[in-house]
């Protein structure tokens, strides 16, 4: 049964004090009522909390909000969201094991299937995450999971989550997706079929710049083997953490509207403008993938993508004539944010790497904030005038 509303009102019922806001438990541990029930919970006997590695009142609620919006039958809190990366791959394969990928990822997820695997006897085959014949093609009998990331960092490529889902049943593999971008209010991946989710709580789930967080949900059977994992190995997101998150979400509804419209805003104003080269952003009619976006997106997200003159040193020029638009490798924040992918997010693959992916020299990632759309507009034009 998946978490509902009624399991989330429980984890914050009010205490003794009527605290209007969840208090935060900030202990690492929980006492037991007699020598018994120590041993019922550490043996499964009794559910309830024993260590906040484990679980706290702060990362289950968070934990349970995210389920419900997800439609996931229950999920782990971690540290960061590359924390969920690892583990939610980590904790499912085996030594012999293989992966199929699509090869538009975020760099340090790469990093883990080119370099970290390796080492466990674990490889992985990256395909282009629009041709599902090379999803099916490269799959083999020691298939065990796919790993997808859509809309794609920082290409804004996309894949279809349904079609991609059925090749994961043919083939009896466990397809997991990345829903960073989108979040569970733009795109609800395990309505799709997908097995796992997983999410960079650190961008737009927290929205403000402020903490770090990842989670992974999805199928209960799947979420226990990965709960002994993460036990054992300890990406626990701290309760303090949780408890911001989870506050976070209150207003995620609210904030993606002006991102997404903002964005939308953004990328049509530039779509138009002779001193940009291209412009990618899902809902634009012009984005080669548009009528998928439309299918299993809600809105088209808080990043546009795009393509200034003069590559790596035009790319860069643009960046330091940014006013109001900070630069910064993160996303998601209230405040607009300009970054370039060639040498920061992805610096360490070759050009050829990135080319495949869709980022150029001169390639920019933009996460659109909260600020009057105006504005933001007018400092990317003024910052486009020192390079044109």
């Amino acid at each position: 049964m998946k978490r509902d509303s009624e399991s989330i009102r429980r984890q914050a019922e009010r205490g003794p004090h009527r605290e209007h806001s969840v208090p935060i438990f900030m202990t690492s541990s929980f006492v037991f009522d007699s020598a018994e029930q120590a041993r019922d919970l550490f043996t499964g006997q009794e559910e309830g909390l024993i260590y906040s590695r484990y679980g706290n009142p702060n990362t289950d609620e968070f934990v349970d909000k995210l389920c419900a919006l997800e439609g996931a039958e229950d999920g782990l809190a971690t540290a960061t969201g590359m924390a969920a990366m690892f583990a939610s791959i980590a904790g499912l394969v085996r030594s012999g094991d293989h992966i199929v990928a699509s090869r538009a990822l975020f760099g340090s997820t790469l990093a883990i299937m080119n370099t970290i695997l390796p080492r466990w006897g674990v490889t992985t085959t990256l395909v282009d995450p629009k041709d599902l014949d090379e999803w099916k093609s490269a799959t083999k009998p020691e298939t065990r999971l796919y790993f997808a990331e859509t809309p794609s960092n920082p290409g804004l490529e996309l894949i279809d989550i349904a079609a991609l889902a059925e090749i994961a049943r043919e083939m009896d593999v466990i397809l997991s997706v990345d829903n960073c971008f989108a979040t569970p209010l733009i795109q609800r991946p395990i309505e799709l079929g997908a097995h796992i989710v997983t999410h960079s709580a650190t961008k737009f789930i927290d929205g403000q710049g402020r903490t770090l967080g990842g989670a992974i949900l999805g199928d209960r059977s799947l979420i226990n083997e990965l709960r002994f994992f993460t036990r054992q190995t300890g990406p626990a997101l701290s309760p303090f953490n949780a408890w911001v998150l989870s506050k976070s979400l209150e207003t995620l509804s609210v904030r993606l509207d002006r991102h997404c419209s903002n964005a939308m805003e953004l990328a049509t104003h530039l779509q138009s403008d002779s001193r940009v080269t291209w412009v990618r952003y899902p809902f634009l009619e012009s984005h080669p993938q548009h009528e998928l976006a439309k299918r299993q997106m809600s809105m088209g997200g808080g990043l546009v993508t795009f393509e200034v003159a003069g590559g790596v040193e035009g790319g860069m020029a643009f960046l330091n004539a940014l006013s109001m638009v900070t630069r910064s490798s993160n996303l998601g924040d209230t405040r607009s944010i300009a970054t370039h992918p060639a040498t920061t997010t992805h610096s360490r693959l070759t050009e050829d790497e990135r080319a495949l992916v869709g980022i150029t020299p001169g390639t920019i990632r933009l996460s659109v904030g909260l600020e009057e759309i105006a504005d933001i507009i007018n400092d990317v034009d003024q910052a486009l005038a020192t390079i044109s």
